[in-house]
C-alpha cells in the first residue's frame, strides 16, 4: 500500500477539508452499513477515506470515498497478520494524510488501530463504534473478563465511544470503559425507513410456488451470515420440533457454517422444508413473504433484521438477548424466547402459526439513518472543536 495521493501534510485537514477516516476489519462491513456515512460527510465537503482489508479491490465502494487502502486485519483476534507491521502503516497513512477524524469500527481493527494511534504526535480525534461489546451477559467468565479488560485499555484511546444497546451503555460506564460526557448511546448504524416499508415493496406471485409451497403453507424466515453466534442450529431443530410439514424455514444468507446447516437439515429429516437462498438483495420483500423472522442468536449489538421485521410490520420471534430485547419490547412487536431452547422456538412458532397476521409497522423514527447521520454530525462538530482548541 502506498501514500502518495495523500493531500498535503499532517494536520493540514483541521484548517481546510477536514478528513475522516473510516476503519473496518473487513470491507463488507464498509459495504453492509457504512457507505451512507461516507456518502454523506463526501458531500458535505470532507475527505472520506476508507482502511479495510479488501478495501481496495471492492466494486461497490469505488467512487464512493476518495481513497481506500488495504490493511491485513483478520477477524481473528489471535492473527498476528492485525499486529505484524500493521501499527507502523497505520501511523504511516495517519501521519501522512493528516486526518481529523479516525472512526473505527468492528474489534479486532478499532483495537489495532487505537492502540497503533496512541502515541501519535499530533493524534487526530478518535470515534469507536462499538457494534455490540463482544463481553455480554451470559458469555462464558474468563473470555469476558480478558475482553472488558481489553475494551477498557483502549478506552484509554478513544476520544469519543458510541454504543447500540443498553446493555453495552450499561457496561461502558460501569467499567469504565468510557466516561459520560464522551460516551454515546445510539441505535445502530440507520435505516433507510421509506425502503423498509410495505408500501415500497414489490410482489412476487412465483416466490412460494419457487420453493414448493402450497397455498396454506407457513413460511418463517432467518436472515444472517452462517457464524456460531447466529445459532441457525436452533432454528432448523425448532423447525424439527414443531412436527408441522407445512412449517418451511427459508435462510437468506451465506457464511462458512451454510454446509453443515444443509447436512443438519437432511439429519432432522426437514430438508425438503429448509430452503437455503444465499444472498438476497430483496430482503424487505422476503420478509413480507413470511409468517415470522426468527432470531436465535448468543449474541447481538442492535440487530438489524429485527429493525427491518418491526419497520415491515412482520412478527420477530427472537432470542432473549442483548440487541434483541432492545427492540422486541411489545407483544405486537413479536416474542422473545430462552438463547439455547429451540424447543421454546418451536412454541412461539406454533403461536404465530395460529396468530392472526394483522401486525402494524412500529418503526422508531431515530432509527432512520437521517437521524443518526445527524448525530454523528453533532460528534464530529464537537471532536473538530476540541481538536482546534488544543491546537490554538
Amino acid at each position: 500500500m502506498g501514500f502518495s495521493g495523500a493531500q498535503g501534510p499532517a494536520r493540514k485537514g483541521r484548517w481546510n477539508v477536514p478528513k475522516l477516516l473510516i476503519v473496518t476489519t473487513v470491507a463488507s462491513t464498509l459495504r453492509a452499513f457504512l457507505l451512507p456515512y461516507a456518502r454523506h460527510f463526501a458531500k458535505k465537503g470532507w475527505i472520506v477515506d476508507a482502511l479495510a482489508n479488501g478495501a481496495e479491490t471492492d466494486a461497490i465502494a469505488d467512487g464512493i470515498f476518495n481513497r481506500r487502502y488495504e490493511a491485513p486485519f483478520s477477524r481473528n483476534p489471535l492473527d498476528s497478520r492485525n499486529f505484524k507491521g500493521t501499527g507502523k502503516m497505520i501511523r504511516a497513512l495517519v501521519a501522512e494524510n493528516g486526518y481529523d477524524i479516525v472512526h473505527v469500527h468492528t474489534p479486532v481493527a478499532a483495537f489495532v488501530t487505537r492502540f497503533a494511534l496512541r502515541g501519535l504526535f499530533s493524534r487526530p480525534k478518535v470515534v469507536y463504534a462499538a457494534h455490540g461489546f463482544h463481553f455480554y451477559k451470559g458469555g462464558a467468565c474468563f473470555r469476558n473478563a480478558v475482553i472488558a479488560a481489553l475494551e477498557r485499555l483502549a478506552g484509554n484511546w478513544t476520544d469519543h465511544t458510541i454504543t447500540i444497546n443498553e446493555e453495552d451503555y450499561e457496561a461502558a460506564l460501569t467499567l469504565k470503559i468510557a466516561p459520560k460526557e464522551r460516551l454515546s448511546l445510539l441505535p445502530g448504524i440507520g435505516l433507510d425507513l421509506a425502503y423498509y416499508s410495505p408500501s415500497a415493496v414489490e410482489a412476487d406471485e412465483g416466490f412460494r410456488a419457487g420453493l414448493g409451497l402450497k397455498k396454506d403453507d407457513k413460511l418463517f424466515l432467518m436472515v444472517g451470515e452462517f457464524i456460531p453466534r447466529k445459532r441457525h442450529e436452533d432454528a432448523l431443530r425448532a423447525l424439527a420440533e414443531t412436527g408441522r410439514r407445512d412449517f418451511h424455514l427459508a435462510f437468506a444468507g451465506a457464511g462458512p457454517l451454510e454446509d453443515n446447516m444443509k447436512v443438519l437439515a437432511e439429519r432432522l429429516n426437514v430438508g425438503p422444508q429448509a430452503h437455503f437462498l444465499g444472498e438476497r438483495d430483496d430482503v424487505p420483500f422476503l420478509m413480507l413473504a413470511s409468517r415470522a423472522v426468527l432470531l436465535p442468536s448468543s449474541q447481538e449489538g442492535l440487530s438489524r433484521a429485527v429493525m427491518e421485521a418491526i419497520c415491515l410490520g412482520v412478527p420477530v420471534l427472537g432470542a432473549n438477548v442483548r440487541g434483541i430485547r432492545d427492540l422486541v419490547t411489545t407483544p405486537e412487536r413479536g416474542t422473545l424466547f430462552p438463547v439455547g431452547k429451540p424447543a421454546a422456538l418451536a412454541a412461539a412458532m406454533l403461536l404465530s402459526a395460529d396468530t392472526p397476521h394483522v401486525q402494524q409497522p412500529s418503526p422508531d423514527p431515530r432509527w432512520d439513518i437521517g437521524n443518526l447521520l445527524g448525530e454523528h454530525e453533532k460528534i464530529y462538530a464537537r471532536l473538530l472543536k476540541e481538536q482546534n482548541q488544543e491546537d490554538v
